[in-house]
């Protein structure tokens, strides 16, 4: 018997028994599903697990869906990651791997088994964060115009750099920016305006200056382009500029009506810097002030009733829309149309801005008084003291402003950043219509109870003698 047990234990495998070759494929059975739990062990980098945490929600039951769909289900989660607008119930290991401000913070807190780490400060949110945590867990997304600023912010938060893992998420969108973005005009446009929610990190990541310049360089290309299109030779055989041609150079004005008043002006002041025409930054700024102060204020229209409400405190973005615009308006004349300029100086006065901002669209429309019209000079009397019908001060400002053309060399003492060289005089048929326009003014105003007679005076007095040939109307 101890002969034959003997022989048995020494059976080669391909001579075993049926039942001892029904115990080895059992052990190995076993022995595969114990290296299964160590490598599942391993990627969860944790020692012990907390079956509480794979059951915490997001805050919005639509991002819990679809970050439900790449997350490892089969390991529990050993992580929670907190920012704001909501949670993410996580694994340690594919974040620490990445992310070196995770890292640090796991690694800082290996004594007491960190399981919650929060990101508050994030800029972007939870939005912001599950790009990024997507990217952790190997899902493939497309980088955009719409979303690379966000990445570039999440991946220098998160410490996404090449020394935590090759072609990590920083380069990629890096890349991204350098490569693609920065070429197309439309997409530094986007960047921008994606770049609204992401400050101060994007403009400390240089993200906005160079999109920035990429616009400014873009816009300017974009003109000599469109210039030399517009060449032409006479009938001499004389090169010159056919300026009936429509200029095709200037489509970029539509793209950057939609920057917030900021990074707008940012964008015009680059421009400027880089010779773009005035006549293009003229008419960028006029679109976008219409785009803007159309939205609330009924001063801009021409036809809106002569009293209006003084506006509150919510509309101090329509101030600095109306500041920034005239502040950037270029210093050559007659570019900007004299509507706009009234409808400007309407929303200042009523909007109560600044005393440059005012005298430097009355100085404008002194300019070119000549072809304002009647209803042009009706501004509406909102914070006068004497409780007048019409604000008659600030067209009397207007009328010694066009008076003045007639000494180049007078000092003009006031704060108007408007710095171009003093216009020449005004001509004789130029004094004729402003005349007849303050005799009209005068008709309009007379029945006003609570208008002062020296004003009254003042207004009539304002235009030159010889400017009048009769008086009837004015009696």
């Amino acid at each position: 018997m101890a002969k034959e047990v003997d022989q048995q234990q020494h059976f080669p495998l391909c001579l075993c028994p049926p039942t001892s070759l029904l115990a080895f494929f059992n052990n190995l059975h076993l022995l595969f599903c114990f290296s299964n739990l160590q490598f599942f062990l391993c990627l969860s980098f944790t020692l012990s697990m907390d079956k509480h945490h794979s059951h915490l929600p997001l805050a919005k039951c639509s991002r819990q869906q679809r970050y439900s769909e790449w997350v490892f289900r089969d390991v529990p989660s050993d992580i929670v990651i907190v920012v704001n607008g909501g949670t993410f119930s996580l694994h340690k290991f594919p974040l620490v791997s990445r992310s070196g401000r995770i890292q640090k913070l796991v690694a800082g807190h290996r004594d007491s088994d960190i399981s919650m780490v929060g990101l508050l400060s994030l800029s972007g949110g939870a939005e912001s964060f599950e790009l990024a945590a997507k990217f952790f867990y190997g899902v493939d997304f497309e980088n955009t115009a719409a979303n690379v600023a966000e990445l570039c912010c999440v991946s220098d938060y998160l410490e996404m750099t090449e020394e935590y893992s090759k072609n990590n998420l920083g380069s990629r969108a890096e890349e991204h920016l350098e490569v693609v973005v920065s070429k197309n005009l439309e997409m530094c446009v986007e960047v921008l305006k994606q770049c609204e929610n992401q400050f101060p990190l994007a403009d400390e990541l240089k993200i906005v200056t160079r999109c920035i310049d990429a616009i400014a360089s873009k816009a300017c290309v974009e003109q000599i382009a469109s210039s030399f299109s517009r060449l032409e030779y006479s009938s001499s055989g004389r090169l010159h500029t056919n300026r009936q041609a429509k200029c095709e150079g200037d489509w970029w004005i539509e793209d950057l009506s939609v920057l917030r008043i900021d990074l707008y002006q940012r964008v015009i002041t680059a421009m400027k810097c880089r010779g773009v025409r005035p006549e293009s930054i003229a008419a960028s700024l006029v679109n976008y002030a219409q785009k803007e102060l159309t939205k609330k204020s009924t001063s801009w229209n021409q036809s809106s009733q002569p009293k209006v409400d003084v506006v509150s405190g919510s509309d101090n973005h329509e101030k600095v829309v109306v500041e920034t615009i005239v502040s950037l308006m270029p210093v050559e004349k007659l570019v900007v149309p004299i509507n706009i300029l009234f409808g400007l100086l309407r929303n200042a006065v009523m909007l109560d801005c600044t005393v440059a901002c005012r005298l430097d669209l009355e100085r404008r429309i002194g300019f070119q008084l000549d072809i304002a019209t009647l209803d042009d000079l009706l501004i509406p009397s909102i914070r006068n003291a004497g409780n007048t019908l019409f604000d008659v001060d600030t067209v009397h400002r207007i009328l010694v402003h066009f008076s003045q053309q007639e000494d180049n060399d007078e000092d003009i003492e006031d704060v108007s950043v408007f710095e171009s060289e003093s216009p020449t005089s005004p001509s004789q048929t130029a004094l004729f219509k402003v005349a007849k326009l303050v005799d009209n003014y005068l008709a309009e105003i007379a029945p006003d109870a609570n208008l002062k007679l020296n004003k009254f005076i003042a207004i009539a007095e304002s235009s030159p003698a010889h400017a009048r040939t009769i008086h009837d109307e004015l009696y």
